[in-house]
């Protein structure tokens, strides 16, 4: 039983140091000084067992600016739970003063001044020097589990087929994974990895299609302090839905609750002390999923790019969100005997990459997989004046700028972006790489078709999505975020059924109605879609700010949200 629900063991210690300040109030040599790597790092060791959770990276092993959403919606019984509260709400409940080190980290409020006081954050260099820490101090108690969409995401790991950050991660030596993007690599590419990697790739959630059989590792026991653990591997569930399902035919996936309660029950049937469930399911998925199924002590949860600075508590199992691009490592240390969890100490450690030292052999090693591409990536395209960012439930406005060169290159009525959770940000001022545009765009399945539909068509696509992030049964919640569009706007009632949310679809140059008969030119990526033809997005964007040269654009207030 879990003694002390909340313990947030220093939190986000930069909070308690800084307090409130505004971008006036201090350069960035000024703030990064006030930190310490030791206060990021300190942590009165507790109990016997100690995980270390890193998920999301999606192929950054660079710091980054990566703002977190303004917008994140919940329904139904989670609507106002953590995670859906941003900015001002999320500081007021967590106990964050505005300003702070962990206001930057954790939200979007005054996101531009506060980047510009404490720099970037992540690098997996940085990442390895706090691993490596809590490592030499807890090696025999000590597991690093890493949650996923680690292989995919950058210009890099594109050229490779994700091998530069298989590499990488070989060096920061994890215990276990679990999966989501690596898949759109192919299902003969993951296996050639897989085959290859010192540590197992855990999915009790993938079949094969042909023998209904786990296709996968679904558990991996080990013993640290003395406990012995068993670390149950969860892969997206939804990956034909969300991905391509034409780039690995012969595997199925889905939640299948039954089997993850027979791998847990087996488990604790074979002795372990500890269940912990290595999860890509999504935050709201895992906490419905941790009322469902017993056993089950710990889930790290990944996928939803979340970052919370306490457990979430369910039952007597905790959820740790451990955010997403490297900015962030969770340390949990648990006390555990008789079987069961009696107490815990947690910290959500945030990755400052000018406060933390990077470690050299981590550094050495990324250095030497980008070495071969360094020309390229760092050709500046262009420069822009706005804050280009992606995360949140509607369109950022590094989609806006995807958006637009959709319409002006491939000259269309209206563009259609996929809500990707991926992707850093970039501030004014700042030069357009083209690192940068395939930070937001690298994938497997790149083609920018160009398209005939009719208003109707558009209307069911919209519906399908939303239904998809907002239906109130999290099992139901297959995507990502909200497509992004352009060239037209729309209503959205979050809380009406499927059919019902989108209405108001406008053509934004004339104002005129889509109509549901009219036929529309339509450019969009990321179609799941064998065989769709078109330039490769990240060549669509490149020539759209070449040309433009400036990129600075106006805040979209094309979408209308609307709560029944």
């Amino acid at each position: 039983m879990i003694s002390r629900r909340h313990f947030l063991q220093a939190g986000m210690a930069a909070s308690a140091l800084l307090g409130p300040a505004g971008f006036g109030r201090f350069s960035a040599l000024a703030a990064t000084q006030a930190l310490t790597q030791e206060q990021l790092l300190d942590f009165d060791d507790f109990g016997n067992v100690t995980l270390v959770h890193i998920t999301d990276i999606h192929a950054q092993a660079m710091p980054v600016f990566f703002r977190e959403p303004s917008t994140n919606i919940g329904v139904g019984a989670v609507t106002g739970l953590p995670p859906h509260i941003t900015g001002a709400d999320f500081l007021k409940s967590f106990g964050v003063d505005a300003g702070s080190a962990s206001a930057y980290a954790l939200t979007s409020e005054d996101f531009t001044a506060l980047a510009r006081a404490y720099g970037r954050m992540g690098g997996l260099d940085r990442v390895a020097t706090v691993v490596n820490s809590i490592r030499s101090a807890r090696e025999a108690n000590m597991l690093l589990l890493d949650g996923g969409d680690t292989w995919q995401g950058s210009y890099v790991s594109n050229q490779t087929a994700g091998q530069d950050m298989v590499d990488i991660m070989n060096v920061l030596q994890p215990d276990a994974m679990t999966a989501h993007w690596e898949f759109t690599y192919g299902e003969d590419r993951v296996k050639e990895i897989v085959d290859n990697l010192p540590f197992p790739l855990l999915g009790s959630n993938i079949f094969d299609k042909e023998w209904d059989e786990p296709a996968y590792e679904h558990t991996k026991f080990c013993e640290r302090g003395g406990i012995k653990i068993a670390v149950v591997g969860q892969a997206f569930p939804y990956l034909p839905i969300a991905n391509p399902g034409w780039l690995f035919p012969s595997l199925s996936f889905g939640i299948r609750e039954e089997v993850l309660q027979e791998n847990v029950d087996a488990a604790r049937a074979a002795g372990a002390d500890l269940v912990v469930l290595l999860s890509h399911n999504g935050f709201d998925v895992d906490r419905k999923l941790a009322g469902r199924v017993s056993g089950i002590d710990v889930i790290l949860t990944g996928h939803t790019h979340d970052a919370l600075p306490e457990p979430v508590l369910v039952g007597d199992t905790l959820l740790v969100a451990s955010g997403s691009n490297g900015k962030f490592v969770s340390r949990l240390d648990l006390d555990v005997s008789d079987g069961a969890v009696k107490g815990f100490r947690y910290k959500l450690i945030p990755i400052f990459s000018d406060v933390l030292d990077a470690d050299p052999a981590m550094a050495a090693k990324i250095a030497e997989t980008r070495a071969p591409y360094q020309p390229e990536l760092s050709r500046v395209v262009g420069r822009t004046q706005s804050l280009l960012y992606r995360r949140g439930n509607f369109n950022g406005t590094f989609d806006d700028l995807i958006c637009q060169a959709l319409l002006d290159e491939r000259e269309a009525d209206i563009a259609l972006s996929p809500g990707f959770r991926w992707g850093p940000s970039l501030l004014p001022g700042q030069d357009i790489t083209v690192e940068d545009i395939h930070n937001a765009t690298a994938m497997t399945y790149p083609a920018a078709y160009r398209s005939e539909m009719d208003g109707k068509l558009l209307k069911d696509i919209l519906e399908d999505v939303a239904d998809n992030l907002f239906n109130p049964d999290p099992y139901y919640q297959q995507g990502g975020d909200m497509v992004r569009v352009g060239g037209m706007g729309y209503t959205i009632d979050i809380d009406k059924p499927i059919g019902n949310r989108i209405s108001d679809m406008t053509m934004l140059k004339t104002g005129a109605a889509i109509e549901p008969s009219k036929i529309y030119t339509v450019s969009g990526w990321a179609s799941v879609n064998e065989g769709t033809e078109g330039p490769a997005i990240w060549d669509v964007v490149e020539n759209y700010i070449a040309r433009n040269k400036t990129i600075d654009l106006d805040d979209n207030r094309s979408v209308i949200v609307r709560r029944s």
